[in-house]
């Protein structure tokens, strides 16, 4: 495509620089002057190459202090999404929720890169939504008839796709399952500049690098370095930070965000990732 073409990107969220955030961010460098749509915006939250777009957020972003209590909005956000697109000569959706709902005008191709089918509503409600005490019942059943809608809504935008294009064959096999598509695959990008071995020797310990989800379920690495008396160092902030810390012993160190440098100079000296 031509840098001036009228190009539409829509991303689930932005409130942080994660995983998703790295895989938008070359194709705000490749159109810096595309539209941006988005649920939620925290300003300043992502790079300035995803900032300099023209970002535009849904109703949901008017809420006070939407971003430290939007995932609780999980279930509403189906609802809030489905952005009719006018004025694109191609619509790029970059989806782990909604984000793949875009409508594209009548015949504009829109193509998906897709993290997962939503983790939530498919592979991952016990995650997400666990049965705790004598209500638990009660709010499971509700949970699982809401989930029920979100799936069938989900399964429906689908077609709404022209071509979706997945990170991994694991990810492929899922939206095979949920939407019954195929998908090309194309792993995201790597800064391979940036990341690069060096000489340094390697060090008696062991690192993980990541947003601090539940689903992750990086409890089990803290676990198990714990058992066998092994140094873990854990590079992260999340909602599962908290629960980490309880639960780890002397060995684990948890060293909160940092800078590239700093997950360099780490993945550079650990044992293993």
């Amino acid at each position: 495509m031509d840098a001036g073409e009228r190009v539409v990107l829509v991303h689930d969220w932005l409130t942080g620089m994660r995983g998703g955030e790295k895989c938008l961010e070359p194709l705000c460098r490749r159109w810096p002057a595309s539209r941006l749509l988005t649920l939620l915006h925290k300003p300043g939250s992502v790079s300035p190459t995803i900032e300099q777009t023209r970002i535009t957020p849904s109703v949901l972003n008017a809420l006070p202090k939407v971003e430290r209590y939007y995932r609780y909005l999980l279930p509403l956000m189906p609802f809030v999404a489905g952005w009719r697109v006018e004025d694109a000569d191609i619509v790029v959706s970059l989806s782990h929720a909604v984000a793949k709902s875009a409508q594209s005008p009548e015949g504009v191709p829109h193509v998906c890169y897709c993290f997962t089918p939503m983790r939530y509503a498919w592979h991952m409600q016990e995650s997400y939504f666990a049965k705790k005490g004598v209500l638990g019942g009660l709010k499971a059943s509700a949970v699982d008839l809401l989930m029920g809608r979100i799936r069938e809504w989900d399964r429906r935008t689908a077609s709404r796709v022209t071509h979706f294009v997945a990170i991994s064959n694991t990810v492929r096999d899922r939206i095979r399952d949920c939407y019954g598509r195929d998908a090309a695959v194309i792993n995201p990008p790597v800064d391979t500049e940036f990341y690069r071995p060096s000489n340094e020797p390697r060090e008696d310990f062991y690192v993980v690098v990541s947003a601090l989800a539940p689903y992750k379920r990086f409890d089990l690495a803290v676990d198990a370095c714990q058992k066998l008396g092994r140094k873990l160092v854990v590079i992260g902030s999340g909602q599962h930070l908290a629960k980490l810390k309880a639960q780890a012993g002397p060995t684990t160190r948890f060293l909160g965000w940092q800078s590239d440098e700093v997950i360099r100079d780490h993945l550079r000296r650990a044992k293993a990732l």
